[in-house]
């Protein structure tokens, strides 16, 4: 039976695409620099002062996730992160070790068929097959219109399909389509593979061109080749503007609150506080968290989400190349510190809500109701480079749960395993959430 992460008429889902590529799905700009931006964002540390040769630059405070079609991750209120720069001229040190680049990209220009060739095209390309050359599929170049993209707030609208997808492996692969999106209504599931657009095979082209190709004018219809397991079998999807919600809950007959969360941005931790004083203030037996189908967001709000649920300890850790950690203690004033929780997830939750996820589940705070999440466990910071030729992402950490477990393809496992198939989905079903009522109702005192 196949796995569906739709929801049933009672939710509005609505998100972004993620490009994981940033699936980098949702996480965080994390501790390269000389001081960790993320813990200045949060208070945890503060900015050094800068060397007279060195810049202060606009970064966003964090961002990398599963993306939402529509170019994503978003920077929130821009704030001042510290970054020095160092000269862009060769050290003499290498020198040596670049003269085979340098041999052959003279040969290159003395020899190549077809002349004039592009400077700045074999400059980009260059950068992209060093990077690649990582082995690590968060670790990329953007040229500057997709470095554009992918600092876009993840807020207000955009037109496309209405999907999360993650553009980091051989294709861009469906995490979750958006409740009433074209996406859904194609019938597009997780999972999903998308080999070709309109007859055109994406085989060998980057999963951030791709998506490209998947985005544009609303009302315009495109043929999306999928490979659903062994079938492969043509969609056609009509563009649409997509409008993009954070939180959505109701108090249900039985006397539990639900709150579906949809991203994390920077409008999430807000809207979920309104939404938890208004559910409290009616004295509900327990409450629901539906973190199904969130592909993540920034770090920073993550961070605060959590702390609604915690009243102390630590989020999460950041651990780099040489070992050592950054922790991140909960943030006191949580609204929903001792009410019985439940909280939903599925193979569509990335990244932050898999770091919210982690922590309430590590504590005992909630026990997980639904599927195995996606497994995003790594963190990246997200570069400009200079003369806005574009920005780099690169891996600089993993991230770990507060018992220290590390989920990076691997996954949260549900306390409950739910399955919600297309024969649920098709009658109007929601078992998982039906299975998290019943647990939660159960472990009342």
């Amino acid at each position: 039976m196949e796995n569906k992460t739709v929801r049933s008429c009672l939710l509005i889902f609505v998100a972004f695409v993620l490009m994981t590529g940033s699936f980098a799905i949702g996480f965080g700009f994390a501790s390269a620099l000389p001081k960790n931006p993320v813990r200045q964002a949060l208070g945890y540390d503060t900015c050094p002062t800068l060397e007279p040769q060195s810049e202060v630059i606009q970064l966003p405070a964090e961002t990398d996730q599963p993306q939402a079609e529509g170019g994503l991750p978003p920077a929130p209120t821009q704030t001042s992160y510290c970054l020095e720069y160092t000269s862009a001229s060769t050290p003499e040190e290498l020198k040596g070790l670049f003269d085979p680049f340098w041999e052959s990209w003279r040969l290159l220009h003395e020899n190549f068929v077809d002349q004039p060739l592009d400077d700045v095209i074999l400059m980009r390309g260059a950068i992209q097959g060093m990077l690649a050359a990582t082995g690590d599929k968060h670790t990329s170049y953007m040229d500057p219109e997709q470095f554009k993209q992918a600092n876009t707030e993840m807020e207000g609208e955009y037109t496309g399909i209405g999907a999360w997808v993650d553009t980091s492996g051989d294709y861009v692969e469906i995490i979750s389509p958006m409740k009433g999106s074209p996406a859904e209504a194609a019938g597009l599931q997780a999972l999903d593979l998308v080999l070709a657009i309109n007859g055109e095979d994406m085989t060998g082209i980057p999963g951030d061109l791709v998506l490209q190709r998947i985005l544009g004018p609303a009302g315009v219809t495109i043929v999306l080749t999928i490979r659903r397991g062994e079938t492969t079998f043509d969609v056609p999807v009509t563009r649409a503007v997509i409008q993009i919600p954070v939180v959505e809950y109701e108090m249900r007959e039985d006397g539990v609150g639900y709150v579906a969360l949809y991203t994390f941005n920077e409008l999430a931790t807000d809207k979920l506080r309104a939404a938890l004083k208004d559910l409290l203030s009616q004295n509900p037996k327990g409450i629901v968290f539906d973190l199904r189908g969130n592909g993540g967001g920034y770090l920073v709000t993550s961070i605060e989400v959590t702390s609604e649920f915690l009243k102390d300890g630590v989020v999460l850790y950041e651990e780099y190349g040489d070992g050592s950690r950054d922790s991140y203690p909960v943030k006191k004033g949580g609204l929903a510190t001792e009410i019985p929780l439940v909280v939903l997830i599925d193979e569509g939750s990335a990244s932050a809500s898999e770091i919210t996820a982690g922590a309430l589940q590590d504590y005992g705070r909630a026990k997980l109701v639904g599927m195995t999440s996606y497994g995003k466990g790594s963190v990246q910071n997200w570069i400009p480079l200079r003369t806005e030729a574009g920005g780099v992402r690169i891996t600089i950490a993993r991230w770990l749960t507060p018992n220290g477990n590390q989920i990076d393809s691997v996954g949260l496992t549900p306390d409950l395993m739910v399955e919600y198939t297309q024969e649920d989905y098709d009658a109007g079903r929601d078992p998982q959430l039906d299975a998290a009522v019943e647990l939660l109702l159960s472990e009342l005192p």
